[in-house]
């Protein structure tokens, strides 16, 4: 058994929301709930025993759903086709960041004239960044 937690400690996608609390903090019936996680458009945790558990964020993803469906009229696999988009942009935004992070330390390792990086080198009509060591740094043996 986990050890208790204060409700102020929780975050966005701890998942504690049994379905009638999930189901009154977004305003829908708990039926609509169980239709929406059977057609994968939200789809909460499971308990060992099959119990679902929703977070904060389904809840705001549940609001969400309604508003499209309600305000903007879009059909369920309308919804569930940008909530798939949605979910990768938000990937593709991580994977960036994490290129950004990556670009800035290859660029600061080789600023700094360690043995361990190396010289940028511009490539010519190319996106691509090459890291160039010359060969006596790279381990290179010709016999």
């Amino acid at each position: 058994m986990s050890p208790r937690r204060d409700v102020g400690e929780l975050g966005p996608d701890d998942s504690v929301l049994v379905i009638s609390v999930a189901a009154e903090l977004s305003g829908l019936h708990a039926q609509t709930l169980r239709t929406y996680d059977r057609l994968g458009i939200v789809t909460p945790e499971r308990t060992r025993g099959g119990g679902r558990r929703y977070s904060l964020r389904d809840v705001a993803m549940l609001r969400e759903v309604q508003r499209l469906s309600q305000e903007e009229g879009v059909n369920l696999a309308g919804i569930k086709r940008i909530m798939e988009l949605t979910n990768q942009v938000d990937a593709l935004r991580d994977r960036v960041a994490e290129l950004v992070e990556e670009n800035a330390e290859l660029r600061r390792r080789a600023g700094s004239g360690t043995r361990t990086g190396g010289e940028l080198v511009h490539v010519p009509r190319s996106t691509s960044v090459v890291v160039w060591r010359p060969r006596h740094q790279r381990g290179d043996r010709e016999d």
